[in-house]
């Protein structure tokens, strides 16, 4: 029940108080969650940009239709997709399951060649989609975390990436924004905070077989 009542407590914050920070274990726990997300494959498409540079957040609040969280909040998190995954990563992937399992290479090397083989064969835009729908996952991770760790934060979709990937370089790094997540404390004053949650009654979205 510890956890239902974390997951009542939190909602999308609206205002931060921009005069609190996270603290640096705060932070790690994030990005070990982040780190710790279940993904496709287990291939981890994605990485987690933090940003806590008030100047560079100040940049991005247009390229986010205005909205102030992303500067008043403790720390931006922008979840970013790999802009390609093909053969060479799905390898790097399977050495690191060979090195930390012990796995010997003639069990490993079906399924290997099989995802090497799917993502050289498939679109771009198709493995976009799909480590779009990983970057999802993550940030359902991050939100019941922050919700256990008592840290605001607001999932957002209303922002610009081509602007977002501009402003951070992200091409440098082969990386797509695709995510972002204000994360911090939330203003004593954020209305939002005591609005009752809104959601239908579990007997319309609960189904028992």
């Amino acid at each position: 029940m510890d956890v239902v009542q974390s997951l009542k407590w939190r909602y999308a914050t609206k205002k931060f108080d921009e005069n609190r920070f996270l603290e640096e274990e705060k932070l790690t726990v994030l990005q070990e969650a982040f780190n710790l997300t279940a993904t496709s494959y287990g291939l981890q498409p994605l990485r987690l940009v933090v940003i806590s540079n008030k100047e560079k957040q100040a940049e991005l609040v247009e390229a986010s239709l205005n909205q102030r969280q992303v500067l008043d909040a403790s720390h931006l998190l922008v979840i970013c997709v790999e802009r390609k995954v093909q053969a060479p990563f799905v390898t790097n992937y399977f050495d690191r399951v060979q090195k930390i399992r012990e796995t010997p290479e003639p069990i490993l090397k079906p399924f290997k060649e099989m995802l090497a083989n799917k993502f050289d064969k498939q679109s771009s835009s198709e493995t976009r989609e799909w480590a779009i729908r990983q970057a999802y996952l993550a940030m359902g991770n991050l939100l019941t975390v922050c919700a256990l760790e008592k840290i605001d934060a607001c999932p957002m979709e209303g922002f610009d990436p081509e602007k977002f990937d501009y402003i951070l370089d992200l091409k440098k790094h082969n990386l797509a924004s695709a995510l972002i997540l204000p994360v911090g404390y939330r203003a004593k004053d954020d209305m939002f905070a005591d609005f009752k949650k809104v959601r239908r009654p579990q007997k319309e979205t609960i189904i028992h077989l």
